[in-house]
């Protein structure tokens, strides 16, 4: 989100411009901003609570460059890393919201309607394969 300030006689007023997501940048501070809020959040804190983030971070910024941007970075199987975590579908729905959320209050564009797609595709999928749809 770009700030600006439009000056009309004596008033100011902040004005904020958000863009596409357009960069390896955006990807990891798109990133960066979701974690913060699931961090935060009392049902999903729990369950990320024991990952390596400095080494998990480059994996998720490589995960979504390559589904948002194409840079192919990401080689790995999402799904497995999943297997045998303690999660059901309300930790998917909150996932979602909190993506969405992110997502919405930071960028807007094509690519950013595709990376709230994507995360309701990867959640489907997922979902279904460890059997809670």
């Amino acid at each position: 989100m770009v700030g600006l300030f439009l000056f009309s006689g004596f008033c100011a007023r902040f004005v904020s411009i958000m863009h596409d997501i357009q960069s390896r940048y955006d990807i990891e501070r798109m990133v960066d901003l979701f974690y913060e809020k699931v961090f935060a959040d009392d049902l999903l804190s729990p369950v990320f609570a024991s990952i390596d983030w400095p080494h998990h971070k480059p994996i998720m910024y490589n995960f979504w460059s390559s589904v948002l941007l194409g840079d192919q970075s990401y080689q790995g199987n999402p799904f497995q890393k999943h297997v045998g975590l303690s999660i059901n579908g309300a930790h998917f729905d909150r996932w979602l919201k909190l993506f969405t959320d992110t997502i919405d209050q930071n960028f807007e564009g094509e690519i950013a309607t595709e990376a709230k797609n994507r995360a309701y595709a990867v959640a489907g999928i997922f979902q279904h394969r460890l059997g809670l749809l």
